[in-house]
């Protein structure tokens, strides 16, 4: 069964260059979809990748972050034509809710003598 891997990339990264290594990678045209915002290559977007195995996964997630990726996804048993922008944009949506983020350390002032039976004045 395949999976896709999708990614997040910033405004800074050019999706034709995404398109390009994965291409050269080995990955056919229909293998990925490259969704974006706007028709300019200076906006955010996203991306989803058909792979099979954990050497395709390894490929186009090293081609994720050659190409600025700020976050990436692995979605099991998911082929790329059950997917759109809406339903992997859920499903991202879903993923960041139910991860858990770090809290700021938390400093808890004790004493440093303890409890004695000593009685001071």
């Amino acid at each position: 069964m395949s999976h896709i891997l999708a990614g997040v990339f910033g405004h800074h990264s050019d999706y034709k260059k995404l398109e390009s290594d994965l291409e050269n990678l080995g990955f056919g045209t229909s293998d990925y979809i490259v969704y974006l915002n706007d028709g300019s290559g200076n906006s955010q977007y996203l991306a989803s990748v058909t792979v099979n195995d954990l050497n395709q996964i390894d490929l186009a997630r090293n081609a994720f972050l050659q190409n600025a990726a700020l976050k990436s996804y692995l979605f099991e048993n998911m082929k790329i034509n059950e997917t759109n922008y809406d339903t992997i944009k859920r499903y991202i949506d879903a993923r960041n809710r139910a991860e858990i983020h770090s809290s700021p350390e938390i400093k808890i002032k004790t004493s440093s003598d303890g409890m004695n039976s000593e009685v001071k004045f």
